[in-house]
């Protein structure tokens, strides 16, 4: 059986989650040509019965943060799925973008990384599953005020497909 991110999600044992449902006008990924924008994900746990929420600095700590950010890659991950029918249809995942919900006068992002450290449980997951030349993209990681639904993390991805 070749090694494909289809075939080592089965080896990993992960169930990607059903879509997260849309909160207004917009789409969970846009197909241009051979890449797919996927629109931000929140950091719900996988059977979406409930939002990881909270502020980094200020109740969820860096193992959280991380976790939540792995979740927001499987969602991501199902949303993919879904738009363009299976995951081994992936070239490589180009950029990730993470937002980190933080506490006011949180200052121990730029010392200690978390922002960065953050967003690895993202960017790790990924390339778990596509390896790490396809999965680890290009990305930003940036602390914000407040998040949808006081979600702890968000992310949204660039894809390309194969040709």
């Amino acid at each position: 059986m070749p090694d494909t991110p289809e075939s080592r999600l089965r080896q990993l044992g992960i169930v990607l989650p059903e879509q997260m449902p849309i909160l207004a006008t917009y789409r969970l990924a846009k197909r241009h040509r051979d890449v797919v924008y996927v629109a931000g994900h929140v950091s719900a746990k996988l059977d979406l019965s409930a939002l990881i929420r909270g502020k980094v600095g200020d109740g969820v700590t860096l193992e959280q943060a991380q976790e939540a950010a792995r979740l927001c890659a499987l969602h991501m991950l199902s949303t993919l799925r879904a738009e363009i029918g299976s995951l081994d249809q992936v070239a490589q995942i180009l950029r990730v973008f993470g937002m980190i919900n933080v506490a006011p006068g949180f200052d121990d992002l730029a010392a200690s990384g978390y922002l960065a450290k953050t967003l690895d449980g993202c960017t790790n997951q990924l390339a778990e599953i596509f390896g790490d030349d396809a999965g680890i993209p290009a990305r930003a990681a940036v602390g914000m005020a407040e998040l949808p639904l006081g979600a702890a993390v968000e992310t949204e991805m660039t894809v390309a497909l194969r040709g």
